[in-house]
């Protein structure tokens, strides 16, 4: 067990942005991760968070997990497919403890991803294809941070908060706030090729989607999520692209994760589901439409999408799929709000609340 001090201060955050912020300390500190909130307004999405400095860590990779401990201490095992890896998370996580702080934001825990194929490890599934091996990622990756810098958007506030076994530590804020206090940080430029390549022509893509109907329609299964692959060679800054993706779809979910030989960013509306305390939520997004730029079109339209069949539908899927979900590890399972209309900066979403 683990059990950490933690130390933390608090400045006004009114000339700082995450952006910023991450752009002056990922220098000093490599793969630090980034998860930032576009959407202000609401207080639920009013914190976005900067992890700097890994102390410890758990991956899955090639089916062999690897953990790695503060003390130094290094684990691993081969991980078979029946075994729960969800409990071996669990496990890593409790072997660390930090001090509460009081607040209604993260301060600690685990900060990584999970990717699709990692469903292998979690249901009765077998991947048939494989990914080559200059694009394999691991399946799992976590870790515990020792700076967590928390920028609350509502009250343009930033806290620097300090996880540390060893007291004599506690000098590391001022550092931190030394770095961001600099109004100079280094920028790196992005180039790349104009040819891009893909795994599928759009005649094979369309054929693709033409097999995906005829599952839908012969009920093999409800829903399809057909994608295909674009690359490009480039030089440079992938920060960049980063910060057009957000510039293009401000969301209340953005992330950029640094691993060095690999980054993996995005946005999106929806998470995939929140716990606080002993409930957990699942908010399904389905029924979709784009926005005009004009309010009142944009209000005939979401009337419009409110009334259309095949976006009810596939919303109520979506539903019945997160209180099926909710339902394998939860109790009381309830749709608390049905098909809301919410506007988003580019499209108009229906959206639900499942708790358990």
């Amino acid at each position: 067990m683990f059990k950490f001090k933690s130390l933390y201060k608090k400045f006004l955050a009114d000339t700082h942005t995450p952006v910023s912020i991450y752009l002056k300390l990922r220098d000093k500190f490599p793969n630090s991760l980034l998860l930032e909130s576009s959407d202000y307004h609401s207080s639920d999405h009013s914190f976005s968070y900067i992890c700097c400095e890994p102390i410890a860590g758990i991956k899955l990779e090639n089916d062999i997990l690897y953990q790695h401990f503060p003390n130094g201490a290094i684990k691993h095992e081969t991980i078979k497919k029946d075994q729960l890896v969800v409990d071996k998370v669990q496990m890593f996580s409790s072997m660390f403890s930090s001090e509460d702080l009081g607040f209604n934001f993260v301060t600690h825990g685990l900060f990584g991803y999970l990717n699709f194929d990692a469903i292998q490890y979690f249901e009765d599934i077998s991947l048939t294809s494989k990914i080559s091996p200059e694009k394999s990622t691991p399946d799992l990756m976590y870790h515990v941070f020792k700076y967590v810098l928390v920028v609350d958007h509502f009250k343009n506030e930033l806290y620097v908060i300090q996880h540390t076994l060893d007291e004599a530590e506690f000098d590391g804020i001022s550092g931190i706030v030394d770095i961001i206090s600099n109004k100079n940080f280094a920028s790196y430029s992005f180039n790349s090729d104009d040819k891009l390549v893909s795994n599928f022509t759009d005649i094979e893509f369309l054929n693709v989607v033409e097999k995906g109907i005829d599952h839908c329609k012969r009920g093999d299964v409800f829903q399809l999520v057909l994608s295909r692959e674009f690359k490009k060679t480039f030089r440079g800054d992938e920060f960049n692209v980063y910060r057009t993706l957000r510039a293009i779809n401000p969301s209340p979910y953005l992330f950029f994760f640094d691993y060095g030989n690999f980054k993996i960013f995005g946005s999106s509306p929806e998470s995939q589901i929140i716990i606080k305390g002993d409930a957990a939520g699942i908010y399904p997004i389905a029924g979709t439409y784009k926005r005009t730029g004009d309010d009142d079109n944009d209000t005939l339209l979401a009337e419009q999408l409110k009334n259309d069949p095949k976006e009810k539908a596939e919303h109520i899927m979506l539903v019945d799929l997160a209180r099926n979900d909710l339902s394998r590890n939860a109790d009381q399972v309830k749709v608390e709000t049905f098909s809301e209309i919410q506007f988003y900066s580019h499209v108009i979403h229906m959206v639900s609340k499942v708790t358990g």
